[in-house]
């Protein structure tokens, strides 16, 4: 076991089923992985509310997936909720082109026995995706989305601006999970508290809610590791002034910024 993290506290706030591998490697480097999940992944039963406006939700997806050019996957839990749905069978899912936004969804999808048809060369967001040649020209082309509820519209609206015919299939939600905080404000108060990670937007407006306004003024001093640009931007909003971004969204990837950061490179 390496001594790189030199025995700091790093806030892991992933829900508890995706954050037992960032947690071990933080451990094996000689860290405190203090976990605290500020997202709760809750399978979606039927269909939410929404306005006249608001983008068209597929019905019965499962019954008319052949009639897809792609089928979109946004995210890893979008592929775990999406086969969950359909009893854990994947012969309808490939009856058409899949897609995923990212390497953790395309191998989540892999480990499916699923072919991945498309998946972004570089980056792993709704632009890079877009950016891909395959959907560069999609005029009357159906496209599902396979998602969690009120996921970003990026995606769709650029798709609908060039022609393309797009659903929604919203499998999951994440909620605010009702966990005891205490740890975390102790560690706060003792300022034991070394780095903490944050892996989405949603992600941090929890972690404020959670925690309340007086303490994350307090946690705006403490270096805060995330992966986008986008997260880093809000983030910087609501005061934090120690943000590093790693490179890509692996956990090997958070590991080796937060060694940076408590080692001041």
């Amino acid at each position: 076991m390496s001594n790189a993290l030199k025995g700091a506290h790093v806030l892991v706030t992933r829900p508890d089923h995706q954050a037992e591998n960032l947690c071990r490697i933080i451990e094996l480097q000689g860290g405190v992985a203090v976990r605290f999940p500020v997202l709760q992944i809750v399978r979606l039963d039927g269909q939410s509310d929404s306005q006249s406006d608001d983008p068209p939700t597929a019905t019965n997806p499962l019954t008319q997936l052949s009639k897809y050019r792609w089928l979109i996957f946004t995210s890893a839990n979008a592929v775990n909720f999406a086969l969950k749905a359909n009893g854990g069978r994947i012969a309808q899912f490939q009856a058409t082109q899949i897609a995923a936004i990212g390497q953790a969804t395309a191998k989540e999808l892999e480990s499916a026995d699923l072919q991945v048809a498309m998946i972004p060369k570089t980056g792993y967001d709704s632009e890079s995706l877009l950016a891909m040649p395959q959907l560069q020209h999609v005029n009357g082309q159906d496209i599902l989305i396979v998602r969690g509820q009120g996921g970003r519209e990026e995606l769709a609206n650029v798709l609908r601006s060039r022609g393309a015919n797009v659903s929604y299939w919203e499998v999951y939600k994440r909620v605010i999970p009702d966990i005891d905080t205490t740890e975390v404000i102790n560690l706060l108060e003792q300022d034991l508290l070394d780095v903490i990670v944050i892996t989405s937007c949603e992600a941090l407006q929890n972690l404020a809610t959670m925690l309340g306004t007086n303490y994350i003024r307090r946690m705006a001093t403490i270096p805060l590791v995330v992966i986008s640009d986008r997260i880093s931007s809000l983030a910087a909003e609501m005061g934090f002034m120690r943000i590093a971004v790693t490179g890509c969204p692996s956990d090997l990837a958070i590991l080796e910024t937060a060694i940076a950061v408590i080692n001041g490179e």
